[in-house]
Parts: C-alpha cells; sequence; structure tokens
C-alpha cells in the first residue's frame, strides 16, 4: 500500500511542480503520514531523489518550447547547485524553525503583491540583457538554491516570483527557467543527502518514475495555456502553501 500512495502522491506532486512549483505540498506530507517513524533527513532525500528527475524532464519538455536565456541560465544553475549544498549542510548543524514561523509571512506578502499587480507576469519583457542578466539570474540562484538546501518549501514559486519580478519575464518563461535552476537546487540537496545515507533508493525509483509522467502532463498543459494559466496556478499554489506552512507552524 505504501507504494501506491506515494507513487500517486509523486504522480501529482510532478504535476503541479511542473506547472509552478510547490510539488513539496503534495509530496512531502505523504511522505511523512506514510512513513510517521522515519527520520526526517531520510524523507526529505526521498523526496528530493524523486523531484530531481521530473523537473529535468519538465525543464526538457519547456525548452523545446520556450527560448530560454541559456548565458544567463547556466552559469546560475550552478551556482544554485552549489548553495543548494551548502544549505542543506548548514540545516544538520542549525535549526530552520525561525523560518517555519515566518514562511507564512513572506508567502502572503508575495501573494498580495502578485493580486495587486495584475499585469505582472503576463507579458515577457526582459528588464537585462548580458553580465546584468547573467548577475540577476546568479543572486536568485544563490539565495534561493540556499533555501531550497536549507528548508525547501515553495522553492519553485520563489524562483517564478523573482524571475518575474526581477528579471522582467511572464510566468510562462519564469517557469520554465525555474525548472533549469530548481534541477540543480534539487541535485546540490540530494547529494548530500545520498553521501549521508538518507535516501531511500528502493522508493525512489518508483516515485521517479511517476513523477517524470506528472511533469511531462504538467509541462505540455502550460505550455498549451500560456502565461496567464500559469499565473493562476501560481497563484492558487501560494495560496494552498500559505495554509499548510501556517498550520506547521502556529497549529501543529
Amino acid at each position: 500500500m505504501e507504494w501506491i500512495w506515494v507513487a500517486g502522491a509523486s504522480l501529482l506532486a510532478g504535476f503541479i511542480d511542473s506547472i509552478v512549483g510547490g510539488g513539496g505540498l503534495i509530496l512531502t506530507p505523504v511522505l511523512f503520514s506514510v512513513f510517521p517513524n522515519a527520520p526526517a533527513a531520510t524523507l526529505l532525500g526521498t523526496n528530493k531523489s524523486a523531484g530531481v528527475w521530473g523537473t529535468a524532464v519538465a525543464a526538457a519538455q519547456f525548452s523545446r518550447r520556450v527560448a530560454l536565456p541559456w548565458g544567463a541560465l547556466l552559469p546560475a544553475a550552478g551556482v544554485a547547485f552549489l548553495a543548494s549544498f551548502a544549505g542543506a549542510w548548514a540545516v544538520t548543524l542549525i535549526s530552520a524553525d525561525f523560518l517555519r514561523k515566518l514562511l507564512p509571512f513572506i508567502l502572503v506578502a508575495l501573494l498580495l503583491y502578485t493580486l495587486a499587480k495584475k499585469e505582472l507576469g503576463r507579458h515577457h519583457a526582459p528588464r537585462f540583457a548580458g553580465r546584468a542578466e547573467l548577475g540577476v539570474a546568479c543572486l536568485i540562484g544563490l539565495l534561493i538554491g540556499f533555501y531550497d538546501g536549507f528548508f525547501g518549501p515553495g522553492t519553485g514559486s520563489f524562483f517564478i516570483f523573482l524571475l518575474v519580478r526581477w528579471l522582467g519575464y511572464d510566468f510562462l518563461n519564469a517557469s520554465a527557467s525555474a525548472k533549469v535552476l530548481n534541477v540543480m537546487t534539487n541535485a546540490g540537496a540530494l547529494v548530500l543527502f545520498g553521501l549521508k545515507g538518507h535516501v531511500w533508493w528502493h522508493y525512489a525509483v518508483v516515485m521517479a518514475v511517476a513523477n517524470i509522467v506528472g511533469s511531462v502532463i504538467g509541462a505540455r498543459v502550460a505550455i498549451r495555456h500560456g502565461a496567464g494559466f500559469v499565473r493562476v496556478v501560481f497563484m492558487v499554489v501560494v495560496s494552498a502553501l500559505i495554509c499548510k506552512t501556517g498550520y506547521d507552524a502556529f497549529l501543529r
């Protein structure tokens, strides 16, 4: 029965994650529910081992239909990998409890800003080019990469928001670019979790296949329906993240 639950959750997580991020909102609670006595690091590592493949496949799907700024994205992805590895290492030394209580308020501010700026992310109008775009992209990779390794919930949504707000991308292009960065943050954290033995590889393989299937479907839906659709899904997922992280921080 555990296999059915984790595979189904991984498929749905891949679908949501490929559009706007937030797949951990689905898969992580299921893992903690199905395996209540397992070490948290093992469940987080197993989650990363599934998500990295689905996100990679979604990135490949997007790259065939969306013109990605590889000159800025590839260096930023390298920075994100190193930052995520550092964040995963830091969480073995420092408690992330302060972020647990702060996160719902950050997400509320993000949602309100997106709602207030009705044209935000509807049109693709990059604000920078060349070294300026590279510098801002690397800064985004550094900040959110470290966050993903250290804590994680909402990483894909944070990537999308900053790519829209700071770089001027529309939601579709931001979602596509976020996948490339998110692959590397997942990989960075996964390397550390794997080295420390915090991955259940027998579950990871099944979950990865399911996650890939969900990601392929989600990426195709996003490409077909465009930036407006992605913006709506983004707000729905952020709203769900607010409820989930608020419950975890103050009511559990």
